[in-house]
């Protein structure tokens, strides 16, 4: 997996080695192929600054004093949104590799660290962040479009996913069909679908719960 490079300039990866000839190696080659890089010594002073600099992923040493790299792995996956990680250590412990895999690690890279695994990694860890960040732009939009319903169209479209057919809503609701109809076309507007399957769809993702029969 590659990232292309005039995707680099605009993908902000975020070094964290107590190491300083570490952090200045990686930053040396990251800068060089194009990323948009910043380095810290320690996770402390990278959490004070991670939400002004929101990386689409985090090269970390796993042994630093203070806070280490698996606290700073359960203090980012906390976050809303989580940063993908990618540790780098010194020490082939495959029993902390299996832990940070589990966590949620993206890999566990041995110093020194191979650049293409390096490289690869990264691209691992930016697709990852990006595709998350379509799915929080894809549940903002459709949690906008089910907040600008009316009531009333909100009912019908609670009825309309859990299978209720427009005679049925009808009786249930005390309006007419005729009615029903015009709620109906205005939420499949508002929501931006053109089927009941792709309501329910939208419905399921949220969490909706659906009427009860």
């Amino acid at each position: 997996m590659q990232i292309e490079p005039e995707q680099r300039t605009r993908t902000s990866i975020v070094v964290v080695d107590d190491d300083a000839s570490v952090r200045r190696s990686l930053v040396r080659l990251l800068d060089s192929h194009g990323f948009s890089v910043s380095a810290f010594e320690s996770p402390e002073l990278l959490l004070a600054d991670i939400e002004a600099l929101s990386p689409h992923c985090v090269v970390a040493d796993l042994a630093m004093p203070g806070l280490n790299g698996f606290d700073l792995q359960q203090m980012l996956a906390a976050l809303e949104p989580d940063y993908p990680i990618v540790f780098i250590s010194g020490v082939g412990d495959i029993p902390a590799s299996v832990r940070a895999m589990r966590g949620g690690a993206v890999d566990f890279l041995a110093k020194p660290v191979n650049k293409d695994a390096l490289f690869d990694a990264i691209a691992r860890a930016v697709s990852r962040s990006r595709n998350s960040l379509q799915v929080r732009e894809w549940q903002a939009r459709a949690c906008r479009n089910v907040n600008s319903l009316t009531p009333r169209e909100r009912e019908v479209f609670d009825l309309v996913v859990s299978g209720f057919l427009n005679k049925q809503i009808a009786a249930r609701l005390g309006i007419s069909e005729r009615t029903v109809k015009v709620h109906r076309s205005r939420v499949m507007r508002k929501m931006s679908v053109r089927s009941v399957a792709q309501l329910a769809c939208i419905s399921e993702r949220l969490g909706i719960r659906s009427a009860p029969p």
